[in-house]
């Protein structure tokens, strides 16, 4: 939903797995294999995708002020389990998580977060405050404290119904 581009780095795959979801319809693209292949989710490993997303949905609501919109495994449980080694680089020595046994989709996940909250940017990844909504998006706003996916659809919704609330 939302207008504005990806979110930067490994954001990028938190904000495309929890986007899998149309909350309003119910559309899941997890359900196609193209949708799953997007995402290097094979078949076995489809439950623990919608799993993490849900618990990545619930956090990332937590980062908009949001209490979570159900119960969820906490994603510190599930990450846990998320198996993550430190590569240097033999140019100029930096740092950084990687995923191990070949990047299974909680491991990429746990080092996306990783290298958000050490860029900083971990806070700005959120999820839309609209009940019918949910999408993630990144706040790229001075203040951070952005409310919608996008202005034109959920917030312009959310203002109307304020509005019209008045009027009653």
């Amino acid at each position: 939903m939302s207008e504005r581009s990806a979110a930067p780095g490994g954001l990028a795959l938190i904000e495309s797995l929890v986007n899998t979801l149309d909350v309003e319809t119910g559309a899941d693209s997890l359900d196609t294999a193209e949708g799953r292949a997007r995402l290097g989710i094979t078949g076995g490993a489809l439950a623990e995708a919608r799993e993490l997303r849900e618990s990545l949905r619930a956090a990332l609501l937590a980062h908009a002020g949001h209490p979570p919109h159900r119960t969820v495994t906490p994603l510190a449980a599930l990450l846990a389990r998320a198996p993550l080694y430190v590569t240097v680089d033999g140019a100029d020595g930096s740092a950084r998580l990687a995923p191990a046994d070949g990047g299974p989709l909680p491991a990429r996940v746990a080092a996306a977060v990783a290298e958000a909250l050490v860029a900083g940017t971990w806070t700005r990844l959120k999820a839309c405050e609209a009940d019918t909504c949910h999408w993630a998006y990144y706040d790229r706003s001075p203040a951070g404290r952005r409310r919608w996916c996008s202005m034109r659809v959920c917030g312009s919704r959310a203002k109307m119904r304020r509005y019209r609330a008045k009027g009653s």
